[in-house]
């Protein structure tokens, strides 16, 4: 498929989900969203393993930044991609945190707002290294606003739709674009790890209870973060190639 075709392409995709994402009925959060099965307190820290296990984010995010501090020869519109996805990091790191402490609806706006750096710049890196480096950026761009304005939608009328079909709409956008051949001289970042854990993640957060009866140490929600933070070991990677 040629570079215009690949363009052409991708603004159809996202298009289409955002008429999706107006389209669809309205869905409403579980009532329950907040009833977190690990609610122990240590140390003096409110639901310490859901907060603390935050902290993983943090570190991939400063050593992230560090790493592209020591990559001179990256092209100026992937470094601003790349800085978005760690600086979105330390803010998951933050967001979330805050919100682990005492959660509820008013510190969920935070948690998802800090998440939404970090998904606009991976999104943008996929489709820099499949489509063009000006599509990687504009959608980067693009994401962080849509996200930042599903959060606001979800806070105003209760609708959660935009906000789950940016998140799984925008892992089916990375996951299509792995049937294109990668661009020649682009970072190369390991997609497949990216999804794979992005996916335990998923199955950790929707097993939480079950997976804190059978450990008896960690929730499925605490283990969720620990392996959504490892997505940015793929990224971390490729710029140390470089």
């Amino acid at each position: 498929m040629r570079q215009a075709q690949r363009k052409i392409t991708l603004w159809i995709a996202v298009l289409a989900l955002l008429l999706i994402a107006v389209g669809l009925p309205a869905l409403h959060q579980p009532a329950s969203y907040h009833a977190f099965a690990d609610a122990r307190s240590l140390f003096g820290v409110p639901r310490t393993a859901d907060t603390l296990s935050n902290l993983p984010f943090a570190v991939f995010g400063l050593w992230g930044l560090w790493q592209l501090q020591r990559t001179p020869t990256l092209s100026a519109v992937y470094r601003r991609m790349a800085t978005l996805f760690f600086v979105g990091l330390l803010a998951t790191a933050a967001g979330s945190s805050w919100y682990h402490l005492a959660p509820n609806d008013a510190r969920l706006v935070w948690d998802r707002a800090g998440m939404t750096p970090g998904f606009a710049g991976i999104m943008g890196l996929a489709v820099a290294q499949r489509v063009s480096d000006r599509a990687g950026l504009t959608l980067a761009i693009a994401s962080l606003l849509l996200g930042w304005l599903a959060i606001a939608v979800w806070s105003y009328n209760a609708n959660l739709m935009p906000w789950a079909v940016f998140q799984g709409g925008g892992v089916i956008l990375i996951l299509a674009l792995q049937a294109l051949p990668p661009r020649p001289g682009t970072l190369r970042i390991h997609w497949s790890f990216v999804l794979a854990v992005y996916a335990l993640a998923k199955v950790a957060e929707t097993f939480d209870t079950q997976i804190f009866e059978l450990t008896g140490l960690f929730s499925g929600h605490s283990l969720k973060h620990l392996l959504a933070s490892l997505a940015a070991l793929p990224v971390i990677a490729a710029l140390s190639k470089r």
